[in-house]
């Protein structure tokens, strides 16, 4: 399942054309191919403060991980961009935070092993 099959977006005080939300689903599709397990659900929120900044916040949802990021810039494409890099860094952390704790089984089950003396190789 992809990042944009259960895509939900939010917008407070604002309207986003149709041109911005395909841009942010093409920004979130890119994340597709990084993911370890499916994604169950995705939420965009999209709001204007009082400075005329943008504040999009992006939650990514799979079955044992929640990824979030939060960025405020002077456009809706520079906050995507922001959040979609911060997500991958996460996601990559999580990544390589499994792959360490399987190598360190493998090598703990490796210095538990017993080889007979008599067995010949």
């Amino acid at each position: 399942m992809s990042t944009t099959e259960n895509l939900r977006f939010l917008f407070k005080g604002i309207e986003v054309d149709q041109k911005t939300r395909d841009y942010i689903e093409k920004r979130l599709t890119s994340l597709d191919k990084k993911f370890m397990e499916e994604v169950t659900h995705t939420e965009v929120e999209v709001d204007l403060d009082k400075k005329g900044k943008f504040r999009v916040e992006v939650m990514i949802r799979t079955p044992r991980n929640l990824f979030r990021s939060e960025n405020i810039t002077e456009s809706i494409e520079a906050s995507i961009d922001l959040s979609v890099d911060e997500l991958e860094d996460q996601i990559i952390h999580q990544k390589d935070k499994v792959r360490t704790i399987r190598k360190r089984g493998a090598v703990s089950l490796k210095k538990k092993l017993v080889v007979d003396e008599a067995a010949r190789f």
